[in-house]
């Protein structure tokens, strides 16, 4: 009896340890469908751990696989070639690239420096055009109040016309640059012309130029002569640069008296350029007086002018050849330059310039009583009488050519009107076309007449 008990308890406990082993495999088995369902397989084999070891005796060890299903990943013989790098790279924390913001405006001007000079510009060219404006203006007025008084006593009219109210200047402001005065009024002339010409003060571009090409503040004085108050003569003084441009530009000039003559001859400074068409002429203009008045103001005297055949400068155009005379004047020219450069208060620079209007008046006086020798006037007749027939001959040349081109250009006509009417009589013009031709063309043959005994 007692060893069917113990046989009995021994079949008991080696079934027990097989159904211990075959419900830990079963778990094992089905750990993957609880993890892929979302329940913690760590968690179910603790549980189960304990209560295998509620069970069991102490000797009996139970073991569990924890398998790594991603433990392929790390086995680097799996992936040969491949860059393991970018892998470690996507594992680590993200790279945060701040991107490069601009600075505001006000914080880098460096952007803007085209932008900045242009808006200078613009306020220095608008700055300089009032400034330069005003300056100009003030001369004139300075001018004007500085020499009114000696042409209200020459002239009985001072200003524009008779028209303009006594308040006003009379000035005529031509341009920013430019002022005009006309003063009528007296004997011997018909009236003087007095240009103001101003540096361009209000021309930002021109006031850069002047820093490589001067310019000057003139006073031209232009009086037109009356016809019986000046004789036949054409003369001029001026320095030698402004000569040399009288020459070639100046119509009277280049023909009557191209030859220029240096006024050490006469007594005055090197500075000067005589133009003579008489000799007695430039005797009896360049007294003592007159040269030592002109020595004295030569940084300030430019060139006198004095012309009975003034017709300005000459036809640049070479191709139009004009078929008149143009028309002339007898005018005495003046031009007088305004120290601007030398006193910085324009008072004293329009001060320097003011005895000259004297000396413009007493020209007028000297021209007026002068009278040239018979011989001189031949002279002159001469001069003038040669320059017309020239200038008849070139008008001739350019008229013949005129009328031929008329006259061809009728015959053109002529051929197309009867090119449209009867052919009979397109024949009979082509015939007489061909011995029109025939008989220009034979030669020219002299006839002489031989009177008979």
């Amino acid at each position: 009896m007692k060893y069917y008990l113990v046989i009995f308890l021994c079949v008991l406990i080696s079934y027990s340890n097989c159904k211990i082993d075959i419900e830990v495999e079963d778990d094992d088995e089905f750990g993957e469908f609880e993890d892929s369902a979302g329940i913690n397989r760590d968690r179910i084999l603790k549980d189960a751990t304990f209560s295998v070891a509620d069970k069991v005796e102490p000797d009996v060890t139970i073991t569990v696989e924890d398998d790594d299903e991603f433990e392929h990943f790390n086995d680097e013989e799996e992936f040969e070639g491949f860059n393991t790098e970018r892998i470690r790279v996507i594992d680590k924390d993200p790279k945060i690239t701040i991107a490069s913001v601009p600075v505001p405006f006000h914080a880098n001007w460096s952007h803007y420096i085209m932008e900045i000079i242009l808006v200078l510009g613009i306020i220095g060219y608008f700055v300089n055009f009032f400034y330069g404006k005003s300056q100009n203006a003030r001369l004139a007025d300075i001018w004007l109040k500085t020499h009114k008084s000696l042409l209200e006593d020459n002239f009985s009219l001072v200003g524009d016309d008779g028209k303009i109210e006594v308040e006003n200047s009379g000035l005529i402001k031509e341009t920013e640059n430019f002022y005009t005065l006309w003063c009528s009024g007296r004997t011997c002339c018909e009236g003087m012309l007095v240009e103001l010409k101003f540096i361009k003060r209000q021309d930002l571009a021109s006031m850069f130029c002047q820093l490589l090409r001067p310019a000057r503040d003139e006073v031209h004085i232009k009086v037109d002569m009356n016809k019986e108050d000046m004789d036949t003569f054409v003369f001029c003084v001026a320095s030698k640069k402004t000569a040399t441009r009288f020459s070639k530009e100046m119509a009277d000039l280049s023909v009557f008296c191209p030859e220029r003559k240096p006024g050490a001859n006469y007594g005055l400074t090197d500075g000067f350029s005589v133009h003579s068409e008489l000799g007695e002429v430039a005797t009896t203009l360049l007294d003592p007086k007159t040269v030592n008045y002109l020595n004295k103001y030569s940084d300030v005297f430019d060139y006198l002018h004095f012309s009975d055949r003034y017709s300005g400068l000459k036809l640049q155009d070479e191709a139009a050849v004009p078929t008149k005379l143009p028309p002339v004047k007898k005018v005495l020219n003046f031009t007088f330059v305004i120290p601007t450069d030398k006193y910085a208060d324009p008072q004293e620079a329009i001060g320097a310039v003011y005895p000259l209007l004297s000396f413009v008046f007493q020209c007028m006086e000297r021209v007026k009583r002068l009278r040239i020798s018979k011989e001189a006037k031949s002279k002159a007749e001469k001069n003038r009488l040669r320059v017309e027939e020239a200038f008849l001959k070139t008008t001739h040349a350019a008229r013949a050519e005129a009328a031929a081109a008329r006259k061809e250009e009728k015959r053109r006509q002529e051929k197309e009107r009867i090119l449209k009417e009867d052919p009979e009589k397109q024949r009979k013009w082509e015939e007489k076309e061909m011995k029109r031709q025939q008989k220009k063309k034979a030669p020219r043959m002299k006839q002489l007449k031989v009177k008979s005994m």
